[in-house]
């Protein structure tokens, strides 16, 4: 008898050792990843695209709620059924460096823990995230250059929140046949059904590397405050959000 319940005060303890490390494991990649997140950021400040156009400076928060993830990972947690925010977008993307800041204090201060972050380049530039066309001699859109084999899933999932893709050839606006995936494109995903989409861009801003004026911050954080007040009782039971 003692025998036997010394197996299985053991086994209880292997579990509650399990969880312990797996808990410390867990928060030490989403502190690792949030500073990685604002230094990918960050160490573009002041420098020139390939354009020749100096990227917007920002200050990344080193306690933001960005985890580094993949159309894989996004698409296994839909089919999951979670509970959860996705950022698409990008460290060189101009609108995206226009409201990153405000995103990261909103989020915050609706005590959202956890975004996923899809690099719409791919993870350290590894794997382009979307398809790419382009148009031919003839003004047909053809297949460029293929993304992540789980783009299209993603498209499927997220149809009825995302606008189309069209090229434009001589001012005229050509529909490429599929759904797309723009950057900035935050999204709320409850129980693996996708609900709002929020890019955060103010209506009253032009240019991506113009001037933030107060008006333009006032609407970006009324935007992200309304979107991050998407959060369902189940981000506060499993911790997703």
């Amino acid at each position: 008898m003692k025998k036997k319940v010394l197996i299985i005060v053991s086994v209880i303890v292997v579990i509650l050792l399990s969880i312990v490390l797996w808990l410390c494991f867990s928060r030490e990649k989403e502190e690792s990843d949030a500073l990685k997140f604002k230094s990918e950021y960050e160490s573009l400040n002041g420098k020139l695209n390939s354009s020749s156009l100096e990227h917007r400076s920002v200050e990344i928060d080193k306690e933001n709620p960005f985890v580094y993830s993949s159309a894989k990972e996004i698409v296994k947690k839909i089919e999951n059924k979670d509970t959860f925010f996705v950022y698409f977008g990008s460290s060189t993307c101009p609108w995206c460096r226009s409201v990153i800041e405000t995103a990261i204090k909103s989020a915050k201060e609706k005590d959202v823990k956890t975004i996923y972050y899809v690099d719409i380049w791919g993870s350290d530039h590894e794997e382009i995230l979307r398809d790419t066309y382009k148009l031919d001699e003839n003004g047909v859109p053809v297949l460029d250059k293929e993304g992540a084999k789980e783009y299209p899933i993603l498209l499927e999932y997220f149809k009825d929140l995302l606008n189309d893709y069209t090229l434009s050839k001589d001012g005229v606006s050509v529909s490429v046949g599929e759904k797309r995936i723009f950057a900035p494109n935050f999204i709320y995903v409850e129980k693996g059904e996708a609900k709002v989409l929020e890019e955060g861009t103010s209506s009253l801003q032009t240019d991506a590397r113009g001037e933030l004026t107060s008006d333009i911050l006032k609407e970006q954080k009324e935007k992200f405050d309304t979107f991050f007040s998407n959060k369902s009782d189940v981000c506060s039971l499993d911790g997703a959000c």
